[in-house]
């Protein structure tokens, strides 16, 4: 792979740049308002078009356009027809096309397969204005527009779907989404440096049918093809099985002499003799280095893994062992009678490179075509800040490190506050609150490996589990320094915190907790174990529960000391795969002993390349080595069971009672079902059909002891695991991850425990507007 430049190498000083548009055109009387007469690249996304870092059409377009490309954008177009997609004119060199950000069909459906009733990215959340697959319909119609045209396919939608890869909707293993779409090239993960790159070698003249040396790009080939003559190619399409085992001979029995062998080697002319020559540890490196780096590993062809679940879940391991960029071969998977090459993943982005992303003129708001209409994205967004990139947790469940991968990639402490100022000076509607200080985690900014030559050369699947690497380095002083000048800013009233944290590495600094606490939680601070049993725990690759109760702890100590009443709300996943029934029985009473009503559930959605997705398809462990003997994981997967999970998670909703009876009496577990404290819950009662718990995707609030007063609402919508935004990632795709080891075995019990109330003769009935 060639070297990368600095991704604003080439740029010249903004002051000798050509003015930028308010806004990317949309339409043709923008683009004469410009004095444009085409495009260099036209961008379709799959959503509305907000001119903001935190979407992905906005940074690429603005980053092209740094570039010096002229660059159209066009939004949510109607799919039926390739009308919609001839409105700028033929690109004079590429169509980039993207779902938006977050995979179309997560967008489009629940984890039950019913079609969500909103969609967050589109103006008033208008659902429906986007297809299934909108990568693939984008592709076809935008080269039905203008035939011959190069077409290039990201997002995370083609990003997760980049290999041959179990599909949740259609329930069967789909092709690379490289044959579906017919594009001429992939990008996937961050795709700054291979867009650059990409863009300026075709504004040179070169067909992107010879550009097949950039990171992170995948594109189809001739069944066999390599580089060159001097590639290897490593075979990984079958499971490793036990060989043959040859006896070894006896070296004292007495063979027979063979004379004619022994006369024929003697009459053999002697062997030519070469020297051997002696090289140095050092030379010894580079040459295993290079072999290694011009190594294609070839993963079992589509027909195979479409039909046999055991080599879909090898695949996916040899898959997930080859994503670190710094020792990630290039891998390669047979289609019929073509290959998917998928080049190592992209080089992570320098800090000032991450500067210079995110400190582009961007509008920061959406575009004027859209008028007063509420885009539910934007609201919830507008008022945060992106500090980072990336994820070393590694949850099973999530596809964040498949797509922006382990390294962490943050900006400077400037850059950010200038952010600030920026919202503080132009986003409308501020009222002196900054919502987030965030990223995919909201405690991994400027965590790194202690060794630079350690991290490139590490293979594992997480820095935090089983236990958090002596390696990693866990000081959060330059956070905690971030958030102190963040809000002496003039004018910054509040700065919140409502990324996801990874509470395992806060507890390695008990000076961050009490920082967040003191400072930057609102009232509730949303944090997620997701789930108590060890059993499903080690299947999602987080700790222990107790990691959760050490966190816990501290929260409510520093809480106390600064005076303030606040609560952690705990996210749950239910029917992950490995759950049992019993699993969700225990976690249901868990909650009930520490008297947590959970509002805001969700159910396992398997979303493609995941490793709980390998699990729930080929019910084998990819975090182990695969073979045809190795362990099954028995997953939840019919739609009773996935709602039975989903009832224990909501115990006290009288809609959930009927089915938490019937399985808790399959269970044996019958004693459980009655009126007394002690019971999950009640028997049935005439008049409880007609009883209601609060509304799913409330916010969720503990059940507090007797004269105990609510803390105050958070600042923004969405705070903590929200539904989309940052990194345009679904629900079920985020969580905090593991603990130190010593934490994950030793039990601890609840604060709740120790709190002793006074009972009341009867309780006050709650004032309106109160639930």
């Amino acid at each position: 792979m060639n070297a990368p430049m600095n991704l604003f190498a080439t740029v010249p000083k903004r002051s000798a740049r050509a003015p930028v548009a308010p806004f990317l055109p949309m339409t043709r009387a923008e683009m004469d308002k410009l004095g444009w007469d085409e495009c260099d690249v036209i961008l379709v996304t799959g959503d509305a078009y907000i001119d903001h870092p935190s979407f992905g059409m906005a940074l690429v377009g603005r980053l092209l356009e740094a570039q010096g490309f002229r660059v159209g954008i066009i939004s949510q177009p109607d799919w039926q027809s390739a009308d919609a997609f001839r409105a700028l004119g033929k690109p004079r060199l590429y169509f980039g096309i993207t779902a938006g950000n977050m995979d179309s069909m997560v967008n489009r459906y629940t984890s039950d397969r019913k079609i969500r009733s909103d969609d967050a990215y589109t103006p008033n959340g208008e659902p429906n204005k986007r297809p299934d697959r909108a990568v693939s319909v984008y592709a076809h119609r935008a080269r039905e527009a203008f035939p011959g045209t190069p077409v290039i396919i990201g997002s995370i939608e083609a990003s997760l779907r980049r290999i041959a890869h179990y599909d949740y909707w259609s329930d069967k293993v789909r092709k690379s989404v490289l044959i579906d779409s017919k594009a001429d090239l992939l990008i996937f993960g961050n795709a700054e440096r291979a867009l650059v790159d990409l863009t300026h070698r075709m504004a040179a003249g070169e067909d992107i049918k010879s550009i097949k040396d950039l990171r992170g790009t995948a594109f189809l080939v001739p069944q066999g093809w390599l580089p060159s003559e001097d590639w290897g190619v490593h075979n990984s399409t079958r499971v490793d099985v036990p060989g043959r085992i040859d006896a070894h001979p006896d070296p004292y029995a007495m063979a027979k002499e063979d004379k004619e062998a022994c006369a024929t080697e003697n009459a053999a002319p002697e062997p030519t003799v070469k020297p051997i020559r002696i090289m140095s540890r050092e030379e010894r490196q580079a040459m295993a280095k290079e072999k290694h780096n011009r190594t294609v590993v070839r993963l079992p062809s589509y027909d195979t893994v479409s039909t046999d679940p055991v080599m879909y879940a090898h695949a996916s391991r040899v898959f997930h062992l080859e994503s670190n960029p710094g020792n990630a071969r290039a891998l390669v998977q047979q289609h019929g009678d073509r290959d998917v090459w998928i080049n190592p993943p992209p080089l992570p982005l320098a800090m000032d490179e991450m500067d210079g992303v995110y400190d582009m003129n961007y509008a920061r708001a959406p575009h004027p075509a859209y008028g007063n209409a509420r885009i539910p994205a934007w609201e919830m967004i507008r008022f945060s800040v992106n500090i980072m990139r990336g994820c070393f947790g590694g949850c099973t469940f999530c596809s964040i490190t498949e797509h922006e991968g382990r390294i962490i990639q943050s900006r400077s402490e400037p850059s950010i506050l200038r952010e600030i100022e920026h919202i503080r000076d132009k986003t409308k509607g501020f009222t002196g609150t900054i919502s987030d200080l965030g990223g995919p985690t909201a405690n991994m900014y400027r965590l790194a490996c202690k060794e630079k030559t350690i991290e490139e050369s590490c293979r594992r699947l997480s820095c935090v589990y089983p236990s958090i690497c002596s390696n990693l380095g866990t000081d959060h002083s330059k956070l905690i320094q971030l958030y102190r000048k963040a809000r002496a800013i003039p004018g910054v009233k509040k700065i919140l915190i409502g990324s996801g944290l990874r509470y395992d590495l806060a507890v390695r600094s008990p000076e961050y907790v009490k920082e967040l606490v003191t400072h930057h939680v609102g009232g509730l601070l949303k944090i997620a174990p997701e789930h108590t049993e060890t059993n499903v725990l080690s299947k999602m690759m987080k700790p222990g529960i107790g990691a959760y109760d050490e966190f816990k702890a501290m929260f409510e100590k520093f809480s106390l000391e600064a005076g303030k009443k606040q609560y952690l709300i705990p996210y749950f996943i239910a029917a992950h795969p490995g759950t049992s029934d019993e699993d969700m029985l225990n976690l249901a009473l868990w909650l009930k002993k520490n008297n947590f009503r959970l509002d805001q559930v969700q159910t396992f959605m398997p979303t493609p390349m995941a490793m709980a997705t390998t699990m729930y398809h080929s019910r084998r462990n990819p975090l182990k080595k695969v073979t045809d003997t190795s362990e099954v994981v028995e997953t939840p997967r019919t739609a009773k069971v996935r709602k039975a999970h989903k009832a224990f998670l909501r115990y006290y909703d009288p809609a959930n009672w009927p089915i938490l009876r019937e399985t808790l009496k399959a269970m044996g577990r019958g004693d459980l079902i009655g009126n007394g404290e002690k019971h999950l819950i009640p028997a049935w009662t005439p008049g409880e059909e007609n009883m209601t718990a609060a509304p799913e995707g409330k916010r969720a609030m503990p059940t507090l002891a007797p004269g105990a007063q609510r803390g105050a609402r958070p600042g923004q919508p969405g705070a903590g695991r929200s539904a989309a935004p940052r990194g345009g990632r679904p629900n079920a795709l985020t969580g905090s991850m593991t603990a130190r080891e010593t934490v994950e075995t030793k039990a601890r019990p609840s604060i709740l425990d120790t709190i002793k109330v006074k009972p009341k003769a009867a309780a006050k009935p709650a004032p309106k507007g109160r639930r």
